[in-house]
This record gives structure tokens, C-alpha cells and sequence, in this order.
């Protein structure tokens, strides 16, 4: 068995390397140049292999072809747009075995070595002998300079050496080469490049017959008439020149039937002038016509009929979504003023909330509902501008920004475009894509946007922009500017009811192609997997639990050969196993030292507990469980306000010098971080040093002044319903905050004592036993 050699694979395009042959490349793919930095650390060897399009910017394993050439890297050279000009000298033919995907940022395989197939006789010398004579024949021919090419093979030996670098400097088709790269039998080879050089040696011929004709009709100074000449002729003698005319044909009916705009028309035109000049199997020939392709796939003058009735859109939403009735009003209020005002462009609309909530499905609905084409672009980690803009022609393998595709998916001008996960953009060297999309979703500026590839403006006005994110945090100021922001907030335990009775459920049956009368899911089973099971502010992980309980029911009715099924709530922990999650997790006694706080994240609401533990020492402050720099500051702030506060809480003056106090943040490999926990710290530090108890089914959110203040918070709506679900019954929120009580479901709002405190004093008061503590 041979030897498998585990190397780094450059997947290679418009090149094909022989063994034995130098050769230089340039490597500009990501992919690629960390295969070429690894290989540098290991052998210096890499295995160079053909793409079968070389259009495609990442190809997967059907678009490499298995055969290709072990190679050593000779020199590497760093160049100053980041590409990486390489060396390498060809060994050996090899075979890709398998690939192997431990790495992400290069490709892998497993190659092993093609031997030459050599049977030394008298017909092979005579084959190589008058290769030799016919590659002689077409270097007096061609015009090109094959100098280096004579002396690499006056320094060869072997016969598969010769034919490989005859193959390589004579043969221009690269698909033709690589039949010649996979072909092991020498004789075999031989004859397959002897043919081809004898076709080369014909047109070369012709070539030289054109070129005196045409030089002996034209002026020097009709150079340009003279290459145009010599191109037809060339056209006419290989039978090609039928096939162009018919291709520039169906370009110039394009043209005509799109309704193009004028700077547009006279740029497709100059292309395709240039176009009928070139030989139609150059490679500037190709690129134009991707070029024009591109222009006109694109919907110029095209769209769809907007009809905006809020009526109909109103009834839009509410079927497809259960819930979020601020948010629905929200969107009805921005449709009826658009269709009030036909000229009115209206704000950008940015949805914001947890994952798994609607957002991205609101959008779609939105779309419906007018009559207009949906097209998402994610720009969740983008990071570079071109991207969204597109890369210049000049570049090799230029192709469009995100905008363009979008337009062309979407086959019309006024889509409603989506840029999902916008928060998440990030800039690096290569430019920032918050830059191009200000750009974007500025009305004065976008009915004139240039793609970089295109170079033509395109009228961006009449698209309706809406913008998704988790957090508003980090999405750009000058961004953020642009857009009206409406939160999508979690949802509660009976929406989440709801919407998987009436919605997902059925969903999944129609999905799983099952007739839902042939399994029945008890309501309670439903309830226990929304909170056993799942954990979240969306309906994502619920769908994905009831979809994973369906199928194991269906594979307990085959195994017993059932034809209904019931599931009930000793069926599911059955089928999934133990609850997941215990949203009942206060204590259930009251303690001293031990608050539940109330935190918010992008991923929804939550509890917090901090506790709080004296002991003797020299008054050392510990802060433990990852807590943020922030949130650091705020415990700070608690322990300097209690103990300048310490005589009216009961708590002896002098403790500060006499005990180390530890505060800690539970569940410490997550990290925390946020002002609002303040109240929260100060009452755990009054219950620890009075020894006065915390009652159990408080919690509290707030952020704490030196002077006792209780200052506003952020996602008061998502902390509600996480302290609900932890089995709290009162909570105590800043007093700045009673504008946003309407904004908790009524049927957590009716469910919870809600206390509004302006200072620290009232929320000890409604927090520690017994404390009776009143302002002095």
C-alpha cells in the first residue's frame, strides 16, 4: 500500500503546475494563504489542484478535481495588498484520498503519489524524439518567448519530465492540461501533447499567413483597424466567428428590452463594443461578459405594485404572530402613514430583541402584507465594506456587493430589504460595512448609490428598509441615527402557549408531512416543555424541543406498531429526559445576605442573586463572579453609601476597620456586568451587617447614588418576567420607571406587587424583615 502524505490543498484557478516545472502564483484567498503559513512551518510542501470553475470563490470538494501536483515552495514573497506572491517547483503527481477537516482556516487532504506508468521501448523513444522536433517546429513559429523554456529542458532526463514541460509551456487550455496532469501511461501522454502541438503548429501557421496578409493592406497608423482584422480572420479560420455574432446578438436584445437608465445604457454599450473586439475565449472577454451579465440581471425599472392597507396588514400579523401587540400597533401607525403620504419616505425601522422572538418573520410579514418583494441580506460579522460595495473590476474574481444580489433575487427596485443582525458588524483593515450601509439607508443619498464592481448608480430610494439586532449597544451611533428603533420583547409563559398550540405545533406536522389527529399533545405536556425544557425569551429552542418530542414519539408508535399516541407530561420527561431548567429557583426561606436582583441581556430577562457575607478582618472588599468594570464600580458605590449610613441601618460604625466583607455574584464562569444591580447590593450588604433577613420572594432592580438614590433602568418589561418565572411576587423597581409598568403583559402585570422606590431607604423597607427604616 503507498505512503498517504497529509498536506495543505491550494485550490488553484486559469493554472495548471506539472511536476518538475517552476512556476510563480499569486495567493490572495484567506483559505490559501493559511495553507501556504502552515506549510512553511512544516515540510514546505503543498498539493496544488485545479478548480473546475474558476469563477467560484470558495469551491467545496465536487468543484476541485482529485488529481493535482505535490509541490515544494521555493520562495515566498509578501506583497502590499496582502497577497502573497509564491515560488514552487513541481514534484510528483498525486491523488486526493480524503479530506480532512480538522483545520478551519485551510483545507486538508490526504494525497497519494501517482507513479509514472514507463514502458522503455523503441515506439516511445521514436514518440519523444519527434515531440522534441514538432516543439522545435512551433518555437520558430510563435512570437512568445520561450527561451527559459529551452534551457529547463535541455536539463532534463527522464522522458515524463520532457512531455510534462512541453505540456506546460505549449499547451494554453487548461482543462486540456489537466487531462494531461491525470494521465500516468508516458506513452499515453505523449501522444496526447503531440497531437495538441500539431494543432498549435497549424495555427500558429495561419497566424503568420494572416499577419503578413493583413500587414500588407493596412497603414501603420491603423493599428487599431489592423487588430481587429487579424482578429476576424483568426475568428474565421477556427469556425468561431458565427458563434460570437450570435452571443453579441442576444447581448444587444437585452439591451433593447431593459428599461435601463441613460449613464447605465452608455456604459453596457462601451462594454459591449469592447467586447466585439476581443477574441471571445480571452480572458478579458470572459470578464466583460460576467460584467454585463451582472447589468442586466439586474431589475431595472421594474416593480412590483405597492398596495399598503393597514386593514389587510393588521390581519397579516395577527395570523402570523401570536402576540407583540405594541409592536404590531407600531408597525400600523408607520404603514398608515405610508399610505396617507405616497412621497413620504418614512423612517428605517430597527426591530430589536432576544433571539428566536419574531423579528426576522415580522419583516417577511411586513412584505406581504404591502405586496412587495422580501430579500435578506445578513450582515452578522461582516467586516469588510466591499462586501456591501462591491469589489473593483481590476480586481481578479471582482464580483458585486450584497445590494446587487439582493436586487436581483429580490427581480424588482422596491423590495423590502432586511439587514439581519446588524449589531453584530464589525471593521477591520479592509474598511468598515457600517460605512457603506450609512450610505444605504440615507434617503438623499441612496437613489444614486454605485456598486464598485457595477460603476453605475442605482436608484436604492423605493426600497424599504427594516434592520434586525439583538442589542443596541453595539450597533454605530451615526447608524443608529438613521433608524427608529421598536423593541420585540420576550415573550410570556402564555404566549409561548399559545403560539405553540396554534402555530408551531402545527407547523412541525406539516413539515413532518404526519396527520396531526394521529398524535395528541395534553396542554400541560405543552406547558411542561416550555418551562422544563427551555430556557429563552423566543420560541427557537421551544420549536426545536417539540419538533425533537415529535419525532421520538413517531419512532415509539413504529417500534410498537401504534397508529395514535398520546403525549402527556410522563411521556415527555420520558422521551426528553429530566427537566432542563428549574425556573423556580428563589429560595424558598429567608435568609440574610442573599438578595434576588434582576438582570437583562440580549438574550432576554433573568434573576440575579447576590449574596453578601461578613467576617472578621481589617475591612477588606471582595468582589467575586466575573463581575464587569461597571459593576464593580456599583458594588463600590453600595459599600460606601452603607457605610457612611451605618448608625441609622443599626450597623456598628466602625465596621469597615473590623470586617472583610465578600460579595458575590452566583453562577461565576458568566459574565455580568450593568449599574442596575446597585440596590440589589446595597440591601445584601445592610441584611449581611445588621443580621437582618431578606424576604425570600422579593426581587429588585435599580442602580444606586452615593447619596441613596434610586436611578432608572433599562428592560424593566424582560426583568419582570424572568423574576415571574422565578416564582417571585414582588418586585421593587425605580420610581423613573412607573412609565414603563403598561409595558409588562397584563397578566403578569395583575400577578406581580409592583413597588416604585425614589430612595434606598424605601427599598429596605419593603425588603428586609422587620426594617422599619424612615428617612431623617
Amino acid at each position: 500500500m503507498k505512503k498517504l502524505y497529509t498536506i495543505p490543498l491550494i485550490p488553484l484557478r486559469g493554472l495548471t503546475v506539472f511536476p518538475s516545472v517552476v512556476v510563480h502564483f499569486d495567493v490572495g484567498r484567506e483559505k490559501s494563504i493559511a495553507a501556504i503559513e502552515q506549510a512553511m512551518l512544516d515540510e514546505q510542501e503543498v498539493f496544488l489542484v485545479g478548480q473546475k470553475d474558476s469563477m467560484i470563490e470558495e469551491p467545496n470538494q465536487d468543484e476541485i478535481y482529485s488529481i493535482g501536483t505535490i509541490c515544494k515552495i521555493k520562495q515566498i514573497l509578501k506583497m502590499s495588498d496582502n497577497t502573497i506572491r509564491v515560488l514552487v517547483e513541481g514534484q510528483e503527481r498525486g491523488k486526493i484520498v480524503k479530506y480532512i477537516e480538522e483545520e478551519e482556516s485551510y483545507i486538508k487532504v490526504s494525497v497519494k503519489k501517482l507513479d509514472d506508468k514507463v514502458v522503455k521501448n523503441e515506439e516511445l523513444d521514436a514518440y519523444i524524439k519527434f515531440l522534441d522536433k514538432e516543439f522545435m517546429k512551433l518555437l520558430k513559429l510563435s512570437e512568445d518567448n520561450f527561451g527559459e523554456a529551452v534551457k529547463s529542458i535541455d536539463s532534463l532526463e527522464k522522458p515524463s519530465q520532457f512531455v510534462d514541460m512541453v505540456a506546460s509551456y505549449a499547451i494554453t487550455d487548461e482543462k486540456l492540461k489537466q487531462e494531461i496532469l491525470e494521465i500516468v501511461d508516458i506513452t499515453k501522454r505523449v501522444e496526447k501533447v503531440l497531437e495538441r502541438i500539431k494543432i498549435e503548429i497549424s495555427i500558429a501557421k495561419i497566424q503568420k499567413k494572416i499577419a503578413n496578409k493583413v500587414k500588407n493592406t493596412v497603414a501603420k497608423e491603423q493599428k487599431e483597424f489592423y487588430l481587429r482584422e487579424q482578429l476576424r480572420a483568426i475568428q474565421e479560420e477556427l469556425g468561431e466567428d458565427d458563434e460570437d455574432k450570435k452571443e453579441i446578438a442576444k447581448y444587444e436584445e437585452k439591451i433593447k428590452k431593459a428599461k435601463l437608465p441613460n449613464e447605465v445604457k452608455e456604459k453596457v454599450n462601451y462594454e459591449l463594443s469592447r467586447l466585439k473586439s476581443m477574441s471571445p475565449t480571452s480572458s478579458e472577454g470572459n470578464v466583460v461578459k460576467a460584467y454585463l451579465d451582472w447589468v442586466l440581471d439586474i431589475p431595472w425599472g421594474k416593480n412590483t405594485k405597492e398596495n399598503i392597507d393597514v386593514t389587510k396588514a393588521r390581519e397579516v400579523l395577527d395570523n402570523e404572530h401570536y402576540g407583540l401587540e405594541d409592536v404590531k400597533d407600531r408597525i400600523i401607525e408607520y404603514l398608515a402613514v405610508k399610505q396617507f403620504s405616497k412621497s413620504q419616505k418614512g423612517p428605517i425601522l430597527c426591530l430589536v430583541g432576544p433571539p428566536g422572538v419574531g423579528k426576522t418573520s415580522i419583516a417577511k410579514s411586513i412584505a406581504n402584507a404591502i405586496n412587495r418583494k422580501y430579500t435578506r441580506i445578513s450582515v452578522g460579522g461582516m467586516k469588510d465594506e466591499a462586501e456591501i460595495r462591491g469589489h473593483r473590476k481590476t480586481y481578479v474574481g471582482a464580483i458585486p456587493g450584497r445590494i446587487v444580489y439582493a436586487m436581483k433575487e429580490a427581480k424588482s427596485m422596491n423590495p423590502l430589504m432586511l439587514f439581519d443582525e446588524i449589531d453584530k458588524i464589525s471593521s477591520s483593515y479592509k474598511g468598515d460595512p457600517s460605512d457603506a450601509l450609512l450610505e444605504i439607508l440615507d434617503s438623499e443619498q441612496n437613489k444614486d448609490f454605485r456598486d464598485s464592481y457595477l460603476e453605475v448608480p442605482m436608484d436604492l430610494s423605493k426600497v424599504m428598509f427594516i434592520a434586525t439586532a439583538n442589542s443596541l449597544e453595539t450597533i454605530p451611533r451615526p447608524l443608529l441615527d438613521r433608524m427608529e428603533v421598536i423593541e420585540v420583547s420576550g415573550y410570556t409563559y402564555e404566549e409561548k402557549f399559545n403560539i405553540a398550540k396554534n402555530h408551531l405545533i402545527p407547523k412541525i406536522f406539516k413539515e413532518l408531512d404526519i396527520p396531526q389527529d394521529k398524535i395528541d399533545i395534553e396542554d400541560d405536556s405543552i406547558r411542561m416543555v416550555i418551562e422544563g425544557y427551555t430556557r429563552e425569551s423566543g420560541v427557537r429552542g421551544l420549536e426545536r424541543k417539540l419538533s425533537s418530542l415529535i419525532r421520538k414519539v413517531l419512532a415509539e408508535m413504529l417500534k410498537r406498531e401504534q397508529k395514535e399516541f398520546l403525549i402527556n407530561n410522563e411521556s415527555v420527561e420520558k422521551l426528553l429526559g429530566k427537566k432542563t431548567f428549574d425556573f423556580d429557583q428563589i429560595d424558598k426561606v429567608d435568609k440574610v445576605g442573599v438578595v434576588t436582583g434582576m438582570a437583562w441581556t440580549a438574550y432576554g430577562g433573568d434573576t440575579l442573586p447576590i449574596e453578601a457575607m461578613v467576617m472578621t478582618g481589617s475591612g477588606k472588599l471582595e468582589l467575586t463572579g466575573k463581575l464587569g468594570d461597571v459593576m464593580q464600580e456599583s458594588a463600590r458605590t453600595a459599600y460606601s453609601y452603607v457605610r457612611a449610613n451605618a448608625i441609622k441601618f443599626g450597623i456598628n460604625e466602625t465596621f469597615y476597620k473590623e470586617k472583610d466583607i465578600h460579595i458575590h455574584a452566583p453562577e461565576g464562569a458568566v459574565p455580568k456586568d450593568g449599574p442596575s444591580a446597585g440596590v440589589t447590593m446595597v440591601t445584601a450588604l445592610v441584611s449581611a451587617l445588621s443580621g437582618k433577613k431578606v424576604k425570600h420572594n422579593v426581587a429588585m432592580t435599580g442602580e444606586v447614588t452615593l447619596t441613596g438614590r434610586v436611578l432608572p433602568i433599562g428592560g424593566l418589561k424582560e426583568k419582570s418576567l424572568a423574576a415571574f418565572r422565578a416564582g417571585v411576587d414582588t418586585i421593587i423597581i425605580p420610581k423613573e420607571n412607573e412609565k414603563d409598568i403598561d409595558k409588562i403583559p397584563n397578566s403578569i402585570r395583575n400577578s406581580l406587587n409592583i413597588i416604585s422606590a425614589k430612595e434606598v431607604n424605601e427599598v429596605l423597607k419593603n425588603a428586609l424583615i422587620g426594617e422599619d427604616t424612615n428617612e431623617n
